[in-house]
């Protein structure tokens, strides 16, 4: 091993964090209640210690290097070592102590903060660091290791992974109660293709899952709209911009309230399940593996979690 590279300090890797995760030196200074000088001071003396460029501007972008990189693995992995040395000390205590890191699909996002809180029941030292992201981000997150588990609803095949399924996600298509369709009989998927069709942005789980089934089904949208968020989505079919295919859960508060209308597709819901995932050999910290545990066991429960927390949401405010 390099001995210049022992000389690297823990404040030194907590810095070199913060500008890549914020791309941005102000950014990174900001959140660590720092001067821009003193970061890039603290990057600069990482760079000599290298022997090599961590960042580049191109235009006036901040990029890694692949230095940067390799940095940023091993980083993850000095920082996820030392951070389950602390549980360990925690639980010879005889406590669960630490933090989870958690990251989710962005339609998962409603219902995983109460899964989070029945869990914290038993465990209420235990924190949580929540990431949402889109399918794409989250396929990256596993593949750098970012994070100690992912939920998700679509896990990719080409990548050695444990996963765990554990709550069902029902799509379904959603239309504005005045919506020509309801005057209608039971519906075909091709029937909706007449009329403009709400999708995520490209990356998103629930997009590509129902673009491929409605390829599968020969059900083709000439006309189709990119909102980037699901919130979006929703309030877009609610102004009369078209109809979207949304899991029933993050439309359920709506529904009830009559704000939006679920259409009698036969082909539909497409049934997928929520899925806990982590790479396949990773070794998990005393938090992450006691989360897993629960989710593992708690799985009729959480079916019921999730209806109680659907029937306390408020209905639309006139």
């Amino acid at each position: 091993m390099r001995k210049s590279l022992l000389r690297m300090t823990l404040r030194q890797m907590t810095v070199f964090r913060a500008v890549c995760d914020n791309r941005s030196y102000s950014r990174a200074a900001e959140e660590m209640a720092l001067t821009q000088p003193a970061v890039s001071l603290q990057i600069r003396q990482l760079e000599e210690l290298i022997g090599q460029p961590l960042f580049e501007y191109v235009g006036k972008k901040l990029y890694m290097t692949d230095a940067a990189e390799a940095l940023q693995h091993a980083c993850l992995d000095i920082f996820g070592r030392l951070e389950n040395l602390d549980m360990q000390l925690s639980e010879l205590q005889g406590s669960l102590q630490g933090q989870l890191r958690l990251a989710v699909e962005s339609s998962a996002k409603y219902f995983i903060p109460h899964l989070f809180a029945a869990f914290r029941q038993s465990y209420p030292e235990v924190s949580l660091q929540l990431a949402v992201v889109n399918h794409a981000q989250a396929i990256k997150r596993l593949s750098i290791n970012r994070d100690d588990l992912l939920i998700m609803a679509m896990v990719p095949t080409g990548m050695e992974l444990e996963f765990f399924p554990f709550l069902d996600n029902a799509i379904i298509a959603v239309a504005r109660p005045d919506h020509p369709l309801l005057r209608r009989g039971p519906l075909q998927l091709q029937d909706l293709t007449a009329y403009p069709l709400l999708l995520r942005e490209a990356g998103s789980g629930t997009r590509q899952a129902t673009q491929e089934y409605c390829h599968q089904k020969r059900a083709h949208f000439p006309q189709t709209l990119e909102i980037g968020s699901l919130e979006g989505q929703r309030e877009g079919v609610i102004a009369g911009l078209g109809l979207a295919l949304l899991p029933r859960h993050a439309v359920r508060r709506e529904l009830d309230g009559g704000a939006l209308v679920e259409l009698p597709v036969a082909e539909l819901p497409l049934m997928r399940s929520w899925c806990v995932v982590h790479p396949r050999g990773k070794h998990l910290s005393p938090v992450a593996q006691t989360f897993f545990e629960f989710v593992r066991q708690q799985r009729s429960q959480i079916g019921e979690l999730v209806g109680r927390f659907q029937a306390l949401q408020p209905g639309p405010v006139d």
